[in-house]
């Protein structure tokens, strides 16, 4: 701990690489913020005297000016998110608005922008190296997207948006978060049948933890997947899906009226900036560049998937009536995912239950990092530092020479008090250095399938891939070798930022890499040829409904900020729905908000409002890349040095297009994705 933080008895002060998460209390928060921003206020205005300053002292002080600010506003949001409280939100909610108001202002000052302007007039930036040039180029821009040009009282209004919409948007978040930690079904056994034995062991445990018999189901991940696969309950899988559905649609926890209001100040915020709407304020710097061109990708997409998905749901009723008999009720949203698994377990004799045994994370953790040495050169070791739950495990990675490059934390399992899904953070930007390399600092978190009473933690198929694609998002903060900080790791377009942990997904699939990991649990015997080669098989098993209700979640965003009319008299609600209704192969009630609960668009100010179409469309690059990796081996260390030189090393120091291509050697082929899907011809 840092002299600073003892005097002041606040450990979020001058916190430092070693972040000391088993001291940091809700109390500290607002106080740290304080200092800071008085701290960060008082540099701004140097910054914005006047004087001839050079990059160190002008481009570099701004680059760094909200650092300690970012990190201590990240962990704050992050313990909110992961041991939640009254306490936490209360301490999250003080300090938005006044990092909001810090920001935009920042943005809006008279004296940096002429400041700016002026240095990018000087013969030192005309000197600049490509990276700092196109720092101080993205600068410029930022701050014109921003409304650095906006006059007095568009400056007002820009602020009082800005400030609204952290507050509405964390509204947002916190309402799923208590809706789905609210949420608790008790049953007996018998209305368990099919479901598999662990869910029942855990479940069982869960009740016994709150002193209740039966088993505890929650609205959490691991538990509602297996429920809603294998429970042969009909009324069960009715009541869940329902109990889903109510997040963020009861009474004190109501969102609907929050994302109308959300959709409102975006779109003005949009508009006061120049923009005809908030997807092209968004994508003016990503790869799609514009609202419409985001639209056409999906869409297009969309057209070459419907046969597919079409012939697909025909295939499922069908196999349906066989099974149930002409007779049966018609399909409902809370049977397809039940009778899809029983289809799948009939064309393929395939169960994915079958692979849990041989996927413990301890295991697919060090075959992930095994994977990372043999490809990218680096190596991951497990170390010590505090952390925030007893669960929280701590690593370090060093590069081959030794170098000490990146630690990370990791907190995999869910609890009540934590947010759903899965997600990777960076915590400090290290890099190239006059003295060296300094270390970056990340985290992962996910919600996976918990270690029962007497087995550990045995992960899906799926929740494997989710370690793999999480770990890419690290990989590519922790390699990153961009000396500006703003250009540094993920800060990258959008739509470019989801390549280096999707490409990480395709190892998951290659019989060389499991038989690093993929061992049973209990004998340690290898992933059977047979059951490797029924999992490959059932890969792409109803790959356009997979696909399609990607391109639901994509439409409805770019929808809502692109086509809805926040002045109209349309409801945003039933727009999500009408949206929605055309990639469901079910009918949708007429209540349906799933767009209430949707966090990815509507619990944070930007978050992937505008973005969501980014997954695809880094699907599409991801399928291409590792066609490389494909041609010249899964652990060619060469082609695995030129990802790293060219992509995850680089971070937003050059056009993402042109460190595609550097890789490449060309631009994206389309079909990529849709051949590696199944739906074309490979």
């Amino acid at each position: 701990m840092s002299n600073s933080s003892v005097l002041t008895g606040n450990p979020l002060l001058n916190i430092g690489f070693r972040i000391p998460f088993d001291q940091i209390r809700p109390e500290h928060a607002e106080s740290a913020v304080d200092t800071l921003l008085a701290q960060a206020e008082a540099k701004l205005e140097h910054l914005a005297a006047a004087g001839e300053r050079g990059f160190s002292d002008f481009m570099h002080d701004l680059d760094t000016l909200t650092e300690q600010l970012g990190t201590v506003t990240t962990v704050v949001h992050h313990l909110d998110a992961v041991v939640n409280s009254p306490e936490w939100t209360a301490a999250k909610l003080a300090i938005l608005p006044k990092v909001s108001e810090f920001h935009t202002k920042l943005g809006l000052h008279p004296g940096l922008w002429a400041a700016l302007k002026a240095y990018a007039e000087t013969e030192d930036a005309r000197a600049l190296d490509p990276v700092r040039a196109r720092h101080l180029k993205l600068t410029i821009e930022i701050f014109r997207r921003e409304g650095a040009d906006l006059q007095d009282e568009g400056r007002e209004r820009l602020l009082a948006l800005n400030t609204r919409l952290a507050r509405v948007t964390s509204d947002f978040g916190k309402n799923v978060l208590d809706a789905t930690a609210a949420f608790e079904l008790y049953v007996g056994e018998e209305r368990l049948g099919g479901v598999p034995q662990r869910v029942l062991d855990a479940t069982r445990q869960d009740a016994r933890e709150r002193g209740r018999d039966g088993h505890r189901l929650t609205l959490h991940q691991p538990v509602t997947t297996p429920l809603m696969t294998y429970a042969d309950d009909r009324e069960l899988r009715r009541e869940i899906w329902q109990a889903q559905q109510q997040v963020g649609k009861q009474p004190g926890r109501d969102n609907r009226p929050l994302v109308g209001e959300i959709l409102k100040l975006r779109r003005e915020k949009a508009k006061l900036l120049g923009f005809a709407n908030f997807a092209d304020y968004v994508l003016q710097d990503r790869m799609a560049g514009s609202g419409e061109a985001a639209l056409t990708f999906e869409r297009e997409l969309e057209a070459r998937t419907r046969p597919a998905y079409e012939r697909e749901n025909e295939e499922l009723e069908a196999f349906y009536r066989q099974q149930a008999g002409t007779d049966a009720p018609a399909l409902e949203a809370w049977d397809v995912t039940y009778w899809a698994e029983k289809q799948r377990q009939a064309e393929y004799d395939f169960d994915e239950e079958a692979l849990r045994p041989y996927f413990p994370m301890d295991r697919v953790l060090s075959g992930l990092f095994e994977i990372t040495r043999r490809v990218f050169g680096v190596s991951v070791s497990e170390a010590q530092a505090p952390g925030w739950h007893p669960e929280v495990r701590y690593y370090d990675i060093h590069d081959g020479d030794g170098t000490h490059v990146a630690s990370f934390y990791t907190d995999w399992f869910p609890r009540d008090t934590k947010r759903a899904g899965a997600w990777m953070n960076g915590l400090v930007t290290g890099g190239p250095r006059q003295n060296g390399v300094e270390p970056h600092l990340g985290l992962m978190c996910g919600n996976m399938t918990p270690p029962g009473p007497n087995a550990p933690a045995l992960l899906s198929i799926r929740e494997v891939e989710t370690v793999f694609h999480e770990f890419g998002h690290l990989l590519h903060h922790a390699l990153s070798r961009v000396p500006v900080r703003s250009l540094s790791g993920t800060r990258v377009a959008w739509d470019f930022v989801e390549l280096p942990s999707q490409i990480m997904e395709n190892w998951v699939m290659e019989r060389d890499a499991l038989d690093l990991f993929a061992r049973h649990h209990q004998t340690g015997e290898a992933l059977p040829q047979d059951l490797f080669e029924k999992m490959v098989a059932a890969r792409n098993y109803r790959a356009a409904n997979t696909a399609m209700r990607q391109y639901s979640f994509g439409l409805t965003d770019l929808t809502l900020h692109v086509e809805y009319d926040p002045q109209g008299s349309a409801d945003p609600i039933a727009l999500a729905r009408e949206t929605m209704t055309r990639f469901a192969p079910y009918p949708l009630p007429a209540d349906y908000s799933m767009v209430a609960a949707f966090s990815h668009l509507f619990s944070n100010p930007v978050g992937y409002g505008a973005g969501y179409y980014s997954y695809k469309w880094a699907e599409v690059l991801d399928a291409d890349a590792f066609s490389r990796f494909a041609t010249e081996g899964i652990f060619n260390a060469e082609t695995g040095r030129a990802f790293v030189d060219s992509v995850l090393s680089r971070g937003n120091g050059e056009d993402p297009a042109a460190l595609y291509r550097e890789f490449m050697g060309r631009d994206p082929d389309a079909d990529a994705l849709l051949r590696r899907s199944g739906l074309l011809p490979a």
